[in-house]
């Protein structure tokens, strides 16, 4: 897998954390226990710090950045979905981005929340605990997420993470 520090500044892996093989991180990166990191996922902490906490999952194609003044925190047992963008946010526990979403600079999804496929969360909105986040720009919707769903999307991709560390394999398919 790419893992590359940036000058003095490695990454902190927890080794009980999956990154896949076709994943890239760098820097200044802390992932957390039994957390994932899906194939052509990117966490970029070259201008800032990104935290991930424990059993969270960071999927297919998700682009994770900071900038100086705004790190970007994730979680535990948070599913942030295909193709999402998170920068210089931060993600409560047990909170979901869905996918091809975009959080930025100093946005909050609160604890147990929701933030819709395709929503586009503005600097600074704050998305209240257990709230649905849709539309463009994001609109909240309240006591509208389902935190069970989301436990049980976290609890799945740490099962799924497990499977991958033991299973996976590369195949020499050859000319």
């Amino acid at each position: 897998m790419p893992v590359y520090a940036l000058g003095s500044v490695e990454p902190r892996i927890d080794p009980s954390a999956f990154v896949h093989p076709e994943a890239v991180v760098i820097g200044d990166v802390t992932i957390g226990a039994r957390s994932s990191i899906w194939p052509c996922a990117v966490l970029r902490g070259d201008y800032g710090t990104i935290m991930i906490g424990e059993e969270t999952s960071i999927q297919d194609g998700t682009v994770v950045h900071a900038v100086p003044m705004f790190p970007t925190i994730i979680g535990s047992r948070c599913v942030v979905g295909h193709l999402a963008h998170l920068e210089g946010c931060t993600l409560e526990d047990e909170s979901l981005a869905g996918s091809g979403s975009t959080i930025l600079h100093q946005a909050v999804v609160g604890t147990g929340a929701t933030v819709g496929a395709n929503a586009v969360v503005p600097n600074k909105l704050e998305v209240p605990p257990g709230a649905l986040a849709i539309g463009v720009p994001a609109k909240i919707h309240y006591a509208r997420s389902n935190a069970e769903l989301i436990r049980i999307s976290a609890a799945n991709y740490v099962k799924n993470a497990e499977r991958y560390r033991a299973e996976l394999r590369v195949l020499d398919v050859g000319p």
